[in-house]
């Protein structure tokens, strides 16, 4: 660090970036036979020629390194109805597909039902960015439904209402 970097106080960070309302998504892929996935917020697209998006898994994910080795993925943007799918998938370990409906999407990742929207992506780069990962994907297909989403906000769920 340099001496123009000014120490910030993480707990600041999070409370002042907490005021950017963002989308919830689950990233899912499948090792072998069995379904796998984590909640991740921070998702955005960056790209339409060529077209590419990124999502910005945490270094401590166990998951997103299985995903990595795969390369091939989905991103599946959460409906408002969706907070407790969101919930299962936010923890480590365990079987987050317990009691979930998905069927494979086209490039094979877990399609979850429900979700408003699904971009399917292949690995295109990753770069280090501190306690987290900034990942770049291609996307390869691409499927949207037209309902609520369920957003993320100074730290509590909620959903968008057109005026």
């Amino acid at each position: 660090m340099t001496a123009e970097h000014a120490v910030l106080d993480p707990r600041r960070m999070r409370d002042v970036m907490g005021n950017f309302c963002t989308g919830v998504t689950v990233v899912t892929a499948m090792a072998g036979n069995e379904p796998i996935g984590f909640a991740c917020q921070s998702f955005t697209s960056v790209s339409l020629d060529p077209p590419l998006v990124s999502i910005c898994p945490a270094r401590t994910s166990t998951t997103w390194p299985k995903i990595r080795e795969i390369g091939t993925f989905a991103i599946n943007v959460l409906a408002e109805s969706q907070r407790t799918l969101c919930g299962a998938f936010a923890v480590s370990g365990g079987n987050k597909f317990l009691g979930v409906d998905w069927a494979p999407g086209d490039n094979g990742a877990p399609a979850l039902d429900g979700a408003i929207a699904r971009v399917e992506v292949d690995l295109e780069a990753e770069h280090d960015a501190g306690d987290h990962t900034i990942v770049l994907g291609r996307v390869t297909g691409l499927t949207a439904l037209h309902t609520s989403p369920l957003l993320f906000h100074r730290g509590s769920y909620g959903a968008f209402r057109q005026l």
